[in-house]
């Protein structure tokens, strides 16, 4: 917008320096008076005609840049929209990981009470077999 505004004052200043030149020859010339008029009517017809086509080349440009605004910014709502889904996955993704987390350690935990009472009751196997032997092989101890 500003670098349609930007030629917008150029095109503009253009105009009235073409239109101050033509004057100040217009007048340096001198010469019959109608037909400086009718020069000067002419040209400045054909001054305005040209501003009229700069300023409609310029408001054409302004529309395309304000139509690809509204693009840019209908892609921004949809990548925001996108990333707050992606978002709140994560945040229920993260609690189920927690979840998770705290599960493997309480069956960590579980797992070396299991082993800890496997190896109570082997020795406590062992120790009555160990007995049982005892008292057939060598009654009199």
């Amino acid at each position: 917008m500003l670098s349609n505004q930007t030629s917008w004052r150029k095109a503009n200043l253009t105009c009235k320096i073409a239109i101050d030149n033509l004057e100040k020859a217009e007048l340096l010339q001198g010469g019959d008076l109608l037909r400086q008029r009718k020069t000067t009517k002419e040209s400045l017809a054909q001054t305005s005609s040209t501003i009229t086509e700069s300023l409609m080349g310029i408001s054409r440009m302004m529309a395309q840049q304000v139509q690809q605004s509204e693009e840019a910014m209908q892609t921004l709502v949809n990548s925001s929209r996108t990333i707050l889904d992606a978002s709140e996955e994560f945040k229920s993704m993260s609690g189920t990981i927690q979840l998770g987390r705290k599960l493997i350690t309480k069956y960590n935990r579980r797992e070396l009470t299991d082993k800890l009472l496997i190896f109570l009751a082997l020795a406590l196997f062992l120790a009555t077999v160990l007995y049982i032997v005892k008292k057939r092989l060598f009654p009199f101890l």
